[in-house]
């Protein structure tokens, strides 16, 4: 069996969402304890990561620096942080993987994903990222290029495209590292957003691939039998925040976009990663998983944990 592993922005984080370098690191030990175990059974895993806080903590220094040096492309801060995760997530998997007696080793792919330059998100930038500032600061990294908007009393926030990603160009970089026994970790944050130019060469742009759109895409390149999208709940819910809340088990993927019609899952938070999961799935999966990152083993042999979806 061969499964994709998305691991939400949490994995990366220790409980109280800090960021601190101690907290990945350890935070990167318990999720490669699990991913271990699932290899020590005998299925090949890729595994992608989000990167927010990280990317996060780069605007700040941009911003910081703004008056003395010119701000790091965003796609240059992409680049970066799965470099910086990579190496962290090699390490705490190769120990694991050592523990298990598993003689298989790591590997990590600074990865590029392919938009469209015509991408209607490029023409009205939409995405907020980083912190608020105030006017007079955001006004020095507007003149660097950047799109900032007043938000209002919190200030000035940044804004990007979200393009769609189409292509993971680094997919059969990936596959070979996964035939040759690799656990592969790429495609960190949805990939650095590159767009193909006439002649070909391709280009980094300012923008962020959503990270569990991203993972449904490789997972169908790197040929997964099953996807887990790990977050911080044990499952999807209808109806949350109301006294009818109800996790959502085992779904057909039919089912599955008829809820998300009615508006059951956030735009920022469950609905993407159910949008992922539906894709998955409609493109031959044989299932997706949404569940917390230390139900992934039950996830992954069908222990009924999680929301199930299906195809039907």
């Amino acid at each position: 069996m061969r499964v994709l592993l998305a691991l939400g922005g949490n994995a990366m984080a220790n409980a109280d969402g800090r960021v601190h370098p101690d907290d990945q690191i350890g935070a990167a030990k318990l999720a490669a304890g699990s991913i271990a175990t699932l290899v020590a059974s005998g299925v090949d895993v890729v595994v992608t990561h989000g990167n927010g806080p990280q990317v996060g903590n780069l605007l700040v220094k941009n911003e910081l620096a703004a008056p003395v040096v010119p701000p790091v492309p965003l796609d240059w801060c992409g680049a970066q942080t799965q470099a910086t995760l990579g190496f962290v997530l090699l390490n705490a998997l190769d120990a694991a993987l050592a523990r298990t007696g598993e003689a298989r080793r790591a590997a990590a792919l600074v990865t590029r994903t392919r938009v469209s330059a015509s991408d209607p998100g490029f023409l009205n930038p939409a995405k907020p990222i980083g912190r608020y500032l105030p006017a007079e600061e955001a006004r020095v990294l507007v003149e660097h290029g950047e799109t900032w908007e007043d938000r209002g009393p919190k200030g000035w926030r940044r804004v990007v495209a979200s393009p769609e990603p189409l292509e993971i160009v680094d997919a059969p970089a990936i596959t070979a590292l996964v035939d040759a026994g690799f656990v592969v970790v790429a495609a960190g944050g949805g990939g650095i957003p590159v767009v193909a130019d006439p002649d070909g060469t391709l280009r980094g742009v300012e923008a962020v691939i959503d990270k569990d759109l991203a993972a449904a895409l490789l997972a169908g390149h790197v040929d997964a039998d099953v996807m887990v999208v790990a977050t911080d709940v044990p499952a999807a819910v209808l109806h949350y925040g109301t006294p009818e809340e109800e996790p959502l088990g085992e779904v057909t993927v039919t089912r599955m976009r008829e809820l998300a019609a009615e508006g059951h899952f956030g735009s920022g938070s469950m609905g993407p990663k159910v949008d992922a999961a539906c894709r998955f799935v409609e493109r031959g999966g044989q299932r997706s998983v949404i569940t917390r990152l230390d139900l992934i083993t039950e996830a992954v042999t069908g222990s009924g944990v999680g929301t199930v979806v299906v195809p039907g």
